[in-house]
This record gives C-alpha cells, structure tokens and sequence, in this order.
C-alpha cells in the first residue's frame, strides 16, 4: 500500500508535539508489511531521517518551468533527494504560475516554521500538493493538522483517491475557545472533504463530532503513543541535589498549556516548603506574563526559565526533574507526560487532556484546581512510597504504548476506507 502524506513538520527540525507524533506514526506504519510512505513537508533541512520513508520537500517542487542542468539541480537539491525526482515532477506542472514569485528552479520557497505569512505558505503548499500528486503514484491521501488540509483536498481533487485526515489539534484547544474563523473555515473544509477522519483522543473526536458538525461514522479515535529511547537518551547521567526536588513543566507557554496555573500551585508548594525548585522550560507568548507573576508571587527565586529545549536537551531536564506537571486547559493529546514517565519522572497531568483517557499510574487534577495540584507536587516531593510507585508502575505503563501498535490500526482504517471508498 502507498500512502501520500502531508505535514509541516519531522524530526530533528521541530517546535512541538505535532512532529514528534508525525515521526511515531510513520515509523509504526512503516513496520506494517508492504507499505511505502512518502512524507510532503515544506522545507527539509538534509538530516531527516529516510530509512523508512521518504521526503519530499515541497520547496524543490518546480511549478514553473525552468531548463537547469543536472549538476545544478544536484547542487542544489541533493543532499536531501534524488534530482531526477526534480525532472520527473517539473513534467507535471499543471498551470501557468509564472505569476507566482519562485525562485531559479521555478519552485516556490517555505520557512519550514510558523512565520507571520503563514496562511500564504499554506496556500502555496497546497498548490505545490498538486504537482506532487500529479506525479507520484499511491493508494490513500493522509493530512496531519489543519495546515496540510487544503494540500490534501487538492491531491484528492487531482487523483480521485481517499482523503484521510489527522486532527492532532483544533483551533477550540489552541484559542481556549477564542476561535479564529478563517482556521475554523479550513479545519472544517478538511473534514467536510475528508473520507475518514482521525482524532488523536476522544476528547477531539466529540469536538470534531458536535462543533465541526460531523458524522460520527467517519470520526475515529486513534491514540498517540511514544518511541523507544534510543540508546544515548538512556545513557544521560545527571546529577541531583538530594536536598532540592525539581518540579518541571516543559511545553509552549501559551495560553493552551495553563502556565498560570503552574505558578500558582508553585506558589502554595512554596509555602509549605522551600527545598523545592520549579523549571519552566520553553517559549511563548505568555513567557514574560509568567516571569512576571513569579516574581509577584514572591517565588522569583525558586523558579527558573531555561527557554526552549529540544533534543538532548529535554531529556536532561526530564532527567533532572523529580515530578513532572502537564496542567493544559484543552490538550488534544499531550506526548510529553509519556516522554517524562519513560525516564522514570512521577507525572501529574490535566484531567483536560487525551493522554489521560489511556494512562493510569499518574496524578490527575482538573487543570484549574491549584489546591489539588500542589497537594499532589508536596506529596510527591515529599513521600517517598508514592514517588517509587509513580517512578516504576509509570515506566512500565508508558513502555506498552507503543507506535507499532498504532501503525496496525492506521493500516487497518486505511484498509477499512479503501474499501468503501466511492461506494
């Protein structure tokens, strides 16, 4: 089976839970026999890993004609795919986009991020889907987010194949409910279009069911799970205080995550004790919001702010950490608690969040219950019988959540839509 897939993001190269989980699901899939996956993202940067699958970079995707030569567009594109693929795809350019601003081998470039032009990116990508599905041949259409929605209807719209979507996330967990209607109007014109629609908890499913109005027959749960540390992440030695405990949340700082929440339930730890240090690590719109209300709180001095972690980095902190703390107002998923018990760290989650609905040997506190919160960080911190059973029982719950499990379920779905696709 040949499956197209869109995404923004892949491993190494990534700002959050969206690319972790694209590299999880791909790698589970790709155990499934007979299965070929080819990964559309905006911009590779080179060192992604291919053994698997393999990647197109939309911003070597020609849309408008130019004569280069093979040495030239190997130069230039090589380190990350096959130039004949360059070639074969200029063969199928479809309209004249010589409008279009693109660059010396007619192909439009992408930031590979989130910049501020980010609906124009997302536009242009859909155009570029429809030369890639002009040109490749497969069975099935995947879309992760609503960012790669419009490609996916495209390719559809080209091929005649089944659209599948992923909803890693809706605008109603991103806004707290604020919406913003022109994402409103592309998530929801993705499902509309989409023949079968993945959610990546149930709590997503009922938000797709009842406030994008769709059929629940075509809306299915299909869980995030969790890769198997490799090697050098396991081997990670860090060296503890035995007189501090670190208390950690790590995450975007936005108003999703409930970061005021964790520093008021800091607050009310910090009264009862002082041996405590509270990291908050990674970036957002909310950062100097959270600086500031620790230090009104009179906390400045156990908290810390170490900015955005990635790789290594968030294991080191993880390994650091003595207890682990999720408090999302609306979170679709959530890897990171999963990421944190694989390396033995006591986790407290948000009852408003997916990975709650499959794991047991963790806290969980409604997210704007600080009282609750800090009583189960103080207790942690302070019980040593709850740490340990928190510590073991944690790993091996979160070491059976596996990605191939969910690529015998992905191949099962997609089975389930080919099967009644056009009837």
């Amino acid at each position: 089976m040949k499956v197209l897939m869109f995404g923004w993001e892949f491993p190494p190269h990534i700002l959050g839970g969206l690319g972790t989980a694209s590299y999880g699901l791909t790698h589970g899939l790709a155990q499934q026999e007979d299965m070929e996956i080819t990964f559309c993202i905006p911009k590779p940067w080179g060192d992604e890993d291919q053994s698997f699958l393999r990647i197109i970079g939309m911003n070597s995707v020609p849309i408008v004609w130019r004569d280069v030569q093979w040495d030239y567009v190997k130069d230039r594109v090589g380190h990350y795919m096959d130039p004949q693929l360059y070639y074969d795809l200029r063969d199928h350019i479809y309209a004249d986009f010589n409008y279009m601003h693109t660059n010396d081998l007619g192909c439009m470039e992408f930031s590979g991020r989130y910049p501020d032009n980010l609906h124009e990116e997302i536009n242009n990508y859909s155009i570029v889907a429809g030369v890639v599905a002009r040109q490749q041949q497969f069975d099935i259409i995947h879309s992760h987010d609503w960012l790669t929605y419009p490609a996916g209807i495209h390719a559809k719209q080209v091929s005649g194949k089944p659209l599948v979507i992923h909803v890693h996330a809706t605008d109603f967990d991103r806004s707290r409910g604020n919406v913003n209607p022109t994402v409103y109007s592309i998530e929801k014109n993705g499902m509309d279009h989409a023949d079968c629609i993945m959610c990546v908890s149930e709590l997503t499913r009922q938000t797709v069911i009842h406030k994008y109005y769709q059929d629940p027959r075509k809306v299915f749960t299909m869980h995030n799970a969790v890769s198997p540390l490799p090697k050098e992440i396991q081997d990670i030695q860090v060296k503890k205080n035995p007189k501090e405990k670190i208390v950690t949340f790590l995450g975007r700082i936005t108003m999703q995550k409930g970061p005021e929440y964790f520093v008021e339930a800091a607050a009310m730890v910090l009264n009862r004790t002082r041996n405590i240090r509270f990291v908050m690590a990674g970036s957002g719109d909310m950062m100097n919001a959270m600086i500031r209300l620790a230090a009104e709180r009179g906390i400045a001095d156990r908290f810390h702010f170490p900015g955005f972690m990635k790789g290594k980095q968030v294991y080191e902190v993880l390994k650091m950490s003595d207890v682990y703390i999720m408090p999302s107002v609306s979170e679709p998923f959530g890897i990171s608690p999963l990421e944190a018990m694989q390396c033995c760290v006591p986790t407290i989650i948000s009852k408003q969040s997916g990975c709650a609905e499959i794991l047991s040997k963790c806290i969980k506190t409604d997210y704007w219950d600080i009282h609750a919160m800090a009583d189960a960080i103080h207790s942690i911190c302070t019980n040593d019988s709850l740490y340990e059973y928190l510590r073991d029982e944690g790993k091996k719950e979160v070491d059976s959540i596996v990605w191939e499990k969910v690529g015998v379920k992905i191949r099962a779905l997609y089975e389930q839509v080919l099967k009644n696709y056009g009837k």
